[in-house]
């Protein structure tokens, strides 16, 4: 046991040495989260040994893993601060809500899947995150309770941002999101609250499977 911990920990410092700090990730506390948190624990057991290529894993339910690289950057374009309280749409197995932990005060996260949300739920409270708070429902709504907040990511893509995100997101926010056609590349757009207007622009072409809900699948 001890042999794999230490073969899991030098993987995950590898994968941030060349796939994330080689490239153009430069923030050091998304760096540090991304060599804290156990990506083999976040997928399928038969992906264990391709959990730290840079490359999407199946999570089950016809769902993915972003690949590491995809999730440092959008979470390196939210500009997380210690006392921020950050939403993400889409938590999957809950990876990239452990890596918002180490970085937020609080994470809030959403997934319209129930199997996906309650084992995310399970990988969370087993590593002792106690400051993400996960919701079975549909991300398009967001989380209003709770809003504003300081940051949005949105891991699924969408065919515009929805209204409801933009409102939840405090002034001086940012939210990451794919956008555009389900059966095409995607933009990547970081979107911010400045002055009272919400400016765009496009960072990256991307590919994520689709927003489902209320402004998701059946808008496509």
């Amino acid at each position: 046991m001890d042999d794999q911990y230490e073969s899991a920990e030098a993987a995950r410092w590898r994968m941030v040495e060349q796939q994330l700090r080689a490239r153009d990730i430069v923030d050091e506390r998304v760096l540090t989260a991304m060599g804290r948190v156990p990506r083999h624990l976040f997928v399928e057991p038969a992906m264990e040994c391709f959990a730290y290529e840079d490359r999407p894993l199946s999570i089950g339910a016809g769902q993915t893993i972003s690949q590491p690289y995809i999730v440092a950057l959008m979470i390196q374009l939210l500009r997380v601060q210690p006392s921020h309280r950050v939403l993400e749409i889409g938590t999957g197995s809950g990876y990239q809500a452990a890596i918002l932990a180490e970085l937020a005060a609080e994470v809030y996260t959403v997934e319209i899947i129930p199997s996906l949300a309650e084992g995310a739920c399970a990988h969370l409270e087993a590593l002792g995150y106690r400051n993400v708070h996960v919701r079975h429902g549909d991300g398009y709504e967001g989380w209003p309770e709770f809003a504003p907040f300081d940051g949005i990511v949105v891991a699924a893509g969408a065919p515009r941002i929805p209204l409801p995100l933009i409102e939840q997101l405090r002034e001086g926010g940012r939210i990451a999101i794919p956008v555009g056609s389900a059966r095409e590349t995607q933009d990547l757009i970081l979107g911010e609250k400045r002055g009272g207007q919400f400016m765009v622009r496009s960072i990256a072409p991307v590919r994520f499977v689709p927003l489902t809900g209320k402004g998701g699948a059946e808008d496509w």
